[in-house]
C-alpha cells in the first residue's frame, strides 16, 4: 500500500499505534537541521538534503517488520511511580540492575537506544563510510524527534485511555500540516553536546511535562464544537478520509499556544546538536570525497555492557 495512504488511514481513521509527527514533520525536523550545521559538515549534509529529508521516516517504515524496533520511538514515563519517574537511570546498565529488561523494553527504551544511535552514528563517521553516515543520521533525526513529542512519553499515547482516541495524529501530523508554513525554523548554530545522556533525559521530561495541556485543552475544546465542527472531511489519493476540520485544528492551537511549534523547534535543534556532536567526537573528519564503503548493517541494542559509554 502506497505509505502515504498507510499514513492517512492510520491517522484519521484512528488506528491504534503510536504514530509519529507524520511524515511531512520528519522530514521538515532533518531537513532545517542540516542549515545549522558547520560548513565542514554543510559540504556533505546540504549535498544530501534530499537523501536526509526522505529517509527521516524510515525508522517507522521498519517498525512493525524489525523486532525491537517499536520500543526505540517512545518511553512511557507515566508507567514509573512519581517517585522514580524523573530519576531513571541514564545508562543501559544501570537500568538493568533496577529493573527486568523484559519490562524495560515493554514500556519504551527510547532516550538509551537513540543514544546508542549516536553512538552508530559517531563510529561511521570516523570510518568516513558514507552510506551509513546518512542512514544513522536520518534515523538519529526521526528518533530524537520522536522523543520531544510529549504523547511518546505516556502510556495514553493515543488518548485511549481518555477517550481522545485520535489525538496523536492530531498533535503530530494534522496540526503541522495545517500550520507549520507559519512556524519559526532558524534555531542557530549547532552546539556541542557533552552529556549526551543528560540532554535526551532533559528533553523527555519537558516533553512529558507537556501532556496533560495536550490532553486537557482538546478535552475541553471538544466540549465546544459540535462532531460536525470537529470533524471535515478531504479527498486525498483518490481516498475520502475524515480529518479534524481547519476551524478545530486553528482553535487547537491557538489553546497551546505554539506549543507544537516549540517542540518541533527543540526536535530540530536537538538533530542538529547531536549530528554536530557525533561529528566532533569522531575527531572532526574531512566529509569531502567519501570512500564508496559497504552500507553497515542496522544496529540493535548491544549486549548490556556495552552501551555503558562515557558513565561517569
Amino acid at each position: 500500500m502506497n505509505f502515504l495512504i498507510f499514513s492517512l488511514i492510520a491517522n484519521f481513521f484512528f488506528l491504534p499505534p503510536k504514530f509519529f509527527w507524520g511524515f511531512y514533520g520528519h522530514a521538515l525536523i532533518n531537513k532545517q537541521a542540516v542549515f545549522s550545521l558547520p560548513q565542514e559538515m554543510l559540504v556533505l549534509y546540504k549535498t544530501e538534503l534530499r537523501y536526509l529529508a526522505d529517509h527521516a521516516v524510515n525508522p517507522d517504515r521498519r517498525r512493525y517488520a524489525v523486532k525491537g524496533e517499536a520500543e526505540k520511538h517512545y518511553i512511557d514515563l507515566d508507567h514509573y511511580p512519581d517517585s522514580v519517574r524523573y530519576r531513571l537511570p541514564k545508562y543501559w546498565a544501570t537500568a538493568l540492575e533496577q529493573y527486568p529488561e523484559d519490562s524495560l523494553r515493554a514500556h519504551g527504551i527510547g532516550p538509551w537506544s537513540t543514544y546508542l544511535s549516536l553512538i552508530s552514528l559517531t563510529k561511521a563517521l570516523a570510518a568516513r563510510d558514507k552510506a551509513a553516515i546518512l542512514r544513522l543520521s536520518a534515523d538519529l533525526g526521526h528518533y530524537l524527534g520522536d522523543l520531544n513529542v510529549p504523547l511518546h512519553t505516556t502510556k495514553n499515547y493515543n488518548g485511549q485511555l481518555t477517550g481522545q482516541l485520535g489525538i496523536h495524529g492530531f498533535w503530530e501530523s494534522r496540526v503541522p500540516e495545517l500550520l507549520a508554513k507559519n512556524y519559526s525554523y532558524w534555531v542557530g548554530k549547532a552546539d556541542y553536546v557533552p552529556d549526551p545522556q543528560q540532554a535526551l533525559w532533559e528533553a523527555v521530561v519537558r516533553a512529558h511535562a507537556q501532556v496533560d495541556t495536550v490532553l486537557s485543552v482538546e478535552k475541553r475544546l471538544t466540549k465546544t464544537f459540535s462532531d460536525g465542527q470537529k470533524y471535515s472531511y478531504e479527498e486525498r489519493n483518490g481516498l475520502t478520509v475524515r480529518v479534524y476540520s481547519r476551524a478545530f485544528t486553528e482553535a487547537y492551537a491557538a489553546a497551546i499556544q505554539g506549543q507544537i511549534e516549540r517542540q518541533m523547534r527543540a526536535s530540530i535543534k536537538m538533530v542538529a546538536d547531536f549530528w554536530y556532536t557525533a561529528w566532533v567526537n569522531a575527531g572532526q573528519p574531512d566529509l569531502n570525497k567519501l570512500p564508496n564503503l559497504e552500507e553497515a548493517k542496522e544496529d540493535s541494542l548491544p549486549p548490556h555492557s556495552k552501551i555503558r559509554m562515557h558513565d561517569n
